[in-house]
């Protein structure tokens, strides 16, 4: 296990937080889409990790560099410090050595140093089975990485530069399906999808001991992608794959227990999902049969889906289409821009929002893989 360090101090506080806003995606290179069925490339092109500058015109690409990564699990499984400086990226699946047509869980999380706007590999990290959604804590002291294979939480500290394991901690089985992780705003407590027993579990945090409360939350059929902000956490509900509309739930976190206070339909196979930085609107890319077969009768086209956080309630605000077998959402600073991955395109959709609902600009970010999970920096606090 390599730990993270800074190079110079001086050099490290020198570039700070960037100016810009920066976004890593990463992006899989292993898995393609045969008639609604997600198959193994022969012989594929590394995968990637790619450093985008949101607040360019039009967004870009700053720098790229090759990093086991994977579409299988939520697009949550790379995130990057509350300072910027440092970025994760899990691998939840590698090719079989004995079977290159099949893939496999693995087990690592690759550290990278993001400093002066660029990317460098600094270090891999053991994790469970099939790690997945990856969260820092706001305070960049702490980050958790659910283990989809194996149902254990890793726990890494974070301190000095340098991202260290702490332990592992048992939180189901491997049916349980723990997919991804995210802490509430004050980093006492985290939300975990537990995809296979169709339930959220939650963690208390007490500095670095991270233990499981007993009581579960019950949302929709197999939570997946969850997004905290302030005393709200949204949750998509990517149901079963057979043609039926799925739901995104909202919990209460204001009060304990939390629990889900609402529960509404959004259309097919709802991925990713994310709250803007100010907490007024949540979007939601919902597959709508776009990685179904040509011949489906539930094919159709990705969408985007907005919705108003209106206290303990969502109103829809507006929709767009997108691209094909979407993946992570991920806003601007301010709110007013919404970056969609869209897997078969192996492009980044750049939309606008307003406060009349939200359109499809028609630019979009080339990726060289299919971009299968992006993160921002969550402000600290």
């Amino acid at each position: 296990m390599t730990p993270f360090r800074h190079l110079l101090a001086t050099a490290l506080l020198a570039a700070g937080p960037a100016s810009a806003q920066l976004a890593l995606s990463g992006n899989d290179n292993k898995a393609v889409l045969d008639r609604g069925v997600t198959r193994v490339v022969p012989n594929p092109a590394p995968d990637t990790v790619a450093l985008i500058d949101l607040g360019a015109t039009p967004p870009a690409v700053i720098a790229e560099v090759q990093v086991s990564h994977s579409v299988v699990g939520p697009p949550y499984s790379v995130a990057i410090s509350p300072d910027g400086r440092i970025g994760l990226v899990s691998s939840n699946q590698r090719i079989d050595p004995a079977n290159p047509a099949r893939t496999v869980p693995d087990n690592r999380v690759t550290v990278l140093d993001l400093s002066n706007r660029a990317i460098r590999v600094v270090g891999a990290l053991e994790t469970g089975a099939g790690p997945a959604g990856i969260s820092f804590n706001r305070a960049g002291t702490l980050a958790l990485i659910a283990n989809r294979a194996d149902g254990t939480i890793s726990v890494f500290r974070v301190r000095d530069g340098q991202v260290t394991p702490l332990n592992r901690v048992t939180m189901g089985n491997a049916a349980s399906e723990l997919s991804h992780v995210a802490f509430t705003q004050d980093g006492s407590r985290a939300l975990v999808t537990r995809n296979g027993d169709n339930s959220i579990g939650v963690l208390n945090i007490d500095g670095e001991t991270v233990t499981v409360q007993e009581r579960q939350l019950t949302p929709g059929v197999r939570p997946y992608g969850l997004s905290i902000n302030g005393t709200v956490a949204v949750v998509a509900n990517i149901g079963r794959g057979t043609g039926d509309a799925d739901t995104v739930s909202l919990i209460d976190l204001s009060r304990e227990p939390f629990r889900v206070v609402e529960t509404i339909s959004v259309g097919q196979t709802p991925e990713g999902i994310q709250l803007s930085p100010d907490g007024r609107f949540m979007a939601v890319t919902v597959m709508n049969g776009s990685n179904k077969a040509p011949d489906s009768p539930f094919l159709g086209r990705g969408l985007v889906r907005v919705y108003r956080i209106d206290g303990l309630a969502m109103r829809h605000h507006g929709d767009a289409e997108v691209g094909g077998w979407a993946q992570g959402a991920a806003f601007s600073a301010d709110g007013r821009r919404l970056f969609v991955q869209n897997m078969i395109e192996r492009n980044i959709s750049v939309l606008e929002v307003t406060d009349q609902g939200v359109r499809n600009t028609g630019q979009a970010i080339a990726m060289s893989g299919g971009p299968a999970a992006i993160r921002t920096a969550e402000a600290p606090r």
